[in-house]
């Protein structure tokens, strides 16, 4: 085989015409042109992903489906709150959060009571603007922006804070100093409120407290109503309009399964109330406030407008605003949550 014969059986017998190469490096181009468009998208999306503005709390804004998951557990909390056209003696729901009851209604006699379960439910002390001030405390003189569409229930507070054996301290913040021995509401930072003498029950060991209201002693001590509610009526329970010993009275107290109970009515005796109270299941009971101007028990009906409060004590005076408005004197709260 001659030089020629070799070269010519290592060449290929067949190439594409020039045509033919030239369609080709015009396909290589076009795709690499191609791929660097797509390169250059997908890094301008990235770009504007990373780039993308936060929301006013210097957040990125969340999914949309998490946005609307967030909103609908939050409404899921809000309580559903409805008045009775009647009540009796026996617990009638009037609130509930999720589908599960937290609140119950009854009139017994002449006594109007609530009912209300810690597990949903926190109580908040508020000072009113001429008691304690308006300013330094974590609740006021009204029901806030915080409570507004939780709120289920609201009442009266204690004695005035001028009055003799009263306390009153909220959030580190000291109106009147406590004393051992009194009647007190304890609130602590978890959100539980027991009930209790001071130094002799409450506080408990290890649980930090937030809100302390104070009112003379207890009036319901181990089931038991304290052993002066029909001897020491004035000088032991409150001084009255025009001396009366039949007037409108509240109390709370606090269940062995650590339910709260309210208990107010427009004719009672510290004996007639403190009996309402052990009837409605209450180990240890505070008094509240006394006399028709100052007792005074709310549910709040829950509208687009906002919360709608209906009088539950039976021929009750009322306070103006209905504690949603400014208020002078100290008050408490039931807030679902």
């Amino acid at each position: 085989m001659t030089q020629a014969d070799r070269r010519a059986a290592r060449t290929p017998s067949w190439r594409p015409p020039r045509r033919s190469r030239a369609v080709y490096a015009r396909r290589r181009a076009a795709a690499v042109t191609l791929a660097s468009l797509v390169i250059g998208a997908v890094a301008l999306v990235a770009l504007a992903s990373w780039q993308r503005p936060a929301r006013r709390s210097g957040r990125p804004a969340d999914p949309p489906r998490r946005v609307a998951l967030a909103r609908a557990v939050h409404a899921s909390l809000r309580p559903v709150v409805t008045v009775p056209a009647s009540v009796g003696p026996a617990w009638t729901v009037v609130a509930s959060v999720a589908g599960q009851p937290v609140a119950w209604l009854a009139q017994r006699g002449a006594v109007t009571l609530l009912r209300f379960d810690q597990a949903h439910v926190r109580l908040d002390l508020h000072a009113g603007s001429s008691d304690g001030g308006v300013s330094g405390w974590t609740y006021g003189d009204q029901i806030d922006t915080r409570e507004i569409h939780h709120v289920i229930a609201a009442f009266n507070g204690g004695f005035k804070l001028t009055y003799a054996n009263v306390g009153f301290v909220s959030g580190g913040h000291v109106a009147v100093p406590l004393k051992s021995g009194l009647a007190s509401i304890v609130t602590y930072s978890d959100g539980t409120t027991d009930i209790g003498a001071w130094g002799a029950g409450v506080p408990s060991a290890g649980k930090h407290v937030f809100s302390v209201l104070q009112n003379q002693q207890l009036l319901v001590d181990r089931g038991v109503a304290a052993s002066n509610v029909s001897s020491c009526i004035i000088a032991c329970w409150g001084q009255t309009v025009q001396g009366l010993t039949v007037v409108a009275r509240s109390a709370l107290g606090i269940a062995a399964d650590g339910q709260l109970v309210w208990a107010a009515g427009e004719h009672l005796t510290p004996a007639s109330l403190a009996g309402a109270m052990i009837g409605a299941g209450a180990l240890r009971a505070v008094e509240l406030d006394i006399n028709p101007d100052w007792v005074a028990g709310y549910l709040y009906v829950h509208r687009t407008s906002g919360p709608v409060a209906n009088p539950v004590i039976p021929g009750q005076l009322g306070i103006a605003g209905q504690l949603l408005a400014p208020y002078s004197r100290d008050f408490l709260t039931v807030v679902a949550g």
